[in-house]
């Protein structure tokens, strides 16, 4: 499935399914998912007999025996913000030792467009040092996560969180998740107007249920249900996660074409005219299953005013509610939806909900998809200063005291916090007058230099959590990434592409948290040490990678990288990117 966007330069055409032999499902659109309850998946039947996300999470709580909570509570504290995970580098050893396994929990927050106050930054910081890892993470999500919070010690990190006005409501779980938007400042108007849409988002898409507050908080128990119906969740929610992210054209820093939904900014003579709207997009695909497949989402149309893109949103989730897939977890998101129905049948059934037809389109053009990293001036005189952060792990390691330098620099209380979605940090809204003392604390803790010797590659890359905590991971990523880049940096000088921000991310399983199939190169993990090579995807995010090579080990990835390079080199065209050599050179001549 192909489209082209229109542009005020050339045409640039989406690619939005991967390029495999996978076919969309094919059935009458009309017809809305089977609501046999014999048939729903298990997860289905956890969320109605809930009581509103309640289950029985404080039964589990006070279970000392086991570090574990019950089986269907997994599925429900997943729309509180949380996981259950283990430690499986310690597996085999609790084993041996007749041991359960090290079950701890993540926490992730709630910050629509990645902003956090920076005194928030402060109690954050002390939170994750004294109940998780110590080490805090910077999501694709633009929030944050904690890992290695024990059992007991959940509550008291909500508490602690509550009392610095922050939540995990809603960030995991069948909802819908953190809504990302650009955080590089080009307009602070348009950046302004746009960053209230995150928040609105956020809200309008909220669960109703107190559930939260009773369980973490302690707060009275609801006695009348009337006051938490849930006219967009119902007691079903949605039937798989649901991720909304916004753009503003020149640069797609979200990857807005990798959410459910995607919002591109249209900014007409200096003032925001509107959104178009995008649906359908998602990466998660299943090793071994032809049915899944990552896709690109679809722009069906424009909505020029607030209440009209709120409304449009609003239905776009009630459409995804009432004809997702309830029986397969694994065909259960919107793009799936969307191919079965049809992107038009689907914009369709969102106008008649509506109460009013999307407008035509707008014109609009991505040139780059990337962080701006260091100093930057914005039009009202502030400063902002990209920090370099690999794989968004915010801790001191060799020789670089990111921790403790963010620390100080929030304890100056001279700057605004913003996470991007390529999982670094801006520390935002610098007065001039204030610039030196950031600037002395980060030559202080080395995170200016850094940030300035990290090359483009590595800059350019992302890799999700992986191993070992994450139950889905077959092979390595954060913990590897660096290690393989730092054997690749030879490879790209020997071909003189060391200053080439080829985008390449790294996953431990095909399930696509670092959004790797709309990289210009993908490694995704099929086994300890193994990896697939995907190819071929561009620079702006606007055309998905192809599987190239299987099952690679380290030798072998550099062995094709060098081989990719080289003929790169000895080929490309003028200002040709990576991606787009590829797609047209090395595809092209296997199709």
């Amino acid at each position: 499935m192909m489209i082209t966007e229109a542009t005020n330069n050339k045409p640039q055409t989406i690619n939005h399914r991967q390029t495999t032999n996978n076919k969309p499902q094919t059935t009458n659109h009309k017809q809305k998912m089977s609501t046999d309850k014999s048939k729903l998946s298990a997860v289905e039947h956890i969320k109605v007999k809930s009581d509103g996300l309640r289950g029985t999470i404080k039964e589990s709580l006070r279970d000392e025996e086991t570090g574990a909570i019950r089986e269907d509570d997994q599925a429900v504290i997943k729309f509180h913000g949380m996981y259950q995970q283990d430690d499986r580098d310690r597996r085999e050893e609790r084993a041996e030792k007749k041991l359960e396994r090290l079950y701890s929990y993540m926490i992730r927050l709630r910050l629509p467009g990645g902003f956090l106050p920076a005194d928030k930054w402060v109690k954050m910081n002390e939170i994750a040092d004294r109940y998780s890892t110590g080490v805090i993470k910077i999501t694709t999500r633009q929030t944050i996560q904690l890992h290695g919070i024990l059992k007991s010690s959940i509550k008291p990190v909500i508490s602690d969180f509550n009392a610095a006005e922050l939540d995990s409501i809603a960030t995991c779980g069948d909802i819908n998740r953190n809504v990302t938007s650009s955080a590089y400042i080009q307009d602070t108007s348009i950046h302004e107007a746009v960053d209230v849409y995150a928040d609105k988002i956020s809200r309008l898409l909220m669960p109703k249920t107190k559930a939260y507050y009773e369980i973490w908080l302690d707060g009275e128990k609801l006695t009348d249900k009337e006051a938490e119906v849930d006219p967009l969740y119902q007691d079903r929610y949605l039937p798989r996660k649901f991720k909304i992210g916004i753009a503003i054209p020149p640069n797609n820093d979200t990857d807005v074409f990798t959410n459910d939904i995607g919002l591109i900014a249209i900014v007409e003579n200096g003032k925001l005219a509107g959104f178009n709207i995008a649906i359908g997009g998602g990466l998660s695909t299943t090793h071994g299953n032809a049915e899944t497949y990552a896709r690109l989402g679809t722009v069906i149309g424009f909505a020029d005013t607030e209440e009209k893109l709120l409304k449009a949103v609003y239905e776009i989730v009630t459409v995804q509610r009432d004809f997702g897939n309830r029986t397969d977890r694994k065909l259960a998101r919107l793009k799936y939806t969307v191919d079965r129905m049809g992107a038009d049948a689907y914009r369709e059934e969102v106008e008649k909900r509506a109460g009013f037809k999307l407008e035509a389109p707008r014109p609009f053009t991505f040139t780059e998809r990337r962080d701006v990293y260091g100093w930057e001036k914005d039009d009202k005189g502030n400063w902002h200063y990209t920090v370099f952060i690999e794989n968004g792990r915010v801790t001191d390691e060799n020789g670089v005291n990111l921790k403790t330098g963010l620390l100080k620099v929030a304890e100056t209380g001279k700057v605004l916090f913003r996470f991007t979605a390529n999982q670094h940090l801006i520390l935002g809204d610098v007065k001039e007058k204030d610039k030196k003392i950031v600037q002395k604390i980060l030559d202080e803790h080395n995170i200016d230099a850094h940030t300035k010797n990290a090359g483009a590659v590595r800059k350019n890359s992302l890799a999700c959590v992986a191993l070992p905590t994450c139950p889905l991971a077959l092979a390595e990523a954060q913990r590897y990434l660096p290690t393989l880049i730092s054997l690749t940096e030879p490879v790209l000088a020997k071909h003189g592409l060391e200053n080439e921000g080829i985008v390449l991310r790294m996953t431990g399983c095909p399930n696509g948290c670092a959004r790797p199939y709309a990289a210009e190169i993908a490694l995704i993990g099929t086994g300890p040490g193994l990896y697939n090579l995907h190819i071929g995807g561009d620079r702006i995010g606007q055309r998905l990678n192809t599987k190239y090579k299987e099952n690679l080990n380290e030798e072998n990835i550099l062995k094709e990288l060098d081989s990719l390079f080289g003929t790169y080199v000895k080929k490309r065209k003028s200002g040709e990117t990576f991606g787009d050599f590829t797609n047209r050179e090395i595809l092209g001549n296997l199709n």
